[in-house]
């Protein structure tokens, strides 16, 4: 049984890294397009880039990765995921801050450090409150 479930989480995290990798290059594309292109400052290209990807995350994650709770409408299952993408974003930001602002990081360098730190938090996060796989 033990077995089964770590099999199903495996498959589960594998879906869930599919859909960030869309996720994040939509967010990559964007924030670069922002900061080079529209020379956006790279904190507010960053938070806009960051919504973009969670409107993209959301749909294909409560399509192909998470089982919708029959116990919570569509309505509350949003909310929570604007709920937990808010803290997300929150420390994608905090993240982006101290890399690049007070370690000298490159942007491009720091979104990839920084998505790799917040993916593990929306993982745990989501399945928890959106999943019946919980």
């Amino acid at each position: 049984m033990h077995a089964l479930i770590a099999k199903d989480s495996t498959k589960q995290f594998g879906k869930f890294a599919v859909v960030g990798l869309i996720s994040l290059a939509v967010e990559y594309t964007a924030l670069l397009y922002l900061v080079e292109v529209v020379h956006l400052g790279v904190l507010p290209s960053t938070t806009i880039s960051f919504i973009a990807s969670i409107i993209v995350n959301y749909v294909l994650s409560m399509r192909f990765v998470f089982e919708h709770r029959d116990d919570i409408s569509r309505k509350r299952e949003f909310t929570i995921f604007a709920i937990l993408s808010a803290i997300g974003l929150a420390l994608n930001d905090f993240y982006m801050f101290v890399g690049v602002s007070m370690l000298n990081i490159g942007y491009q360098a720091m979104k990839l450090i920084s998505t790799f730190l917040v993916t593990w938090y929306n993982f745990f996060s989501r399945r928890k409150f959106l999943s019946n796989q919980s």
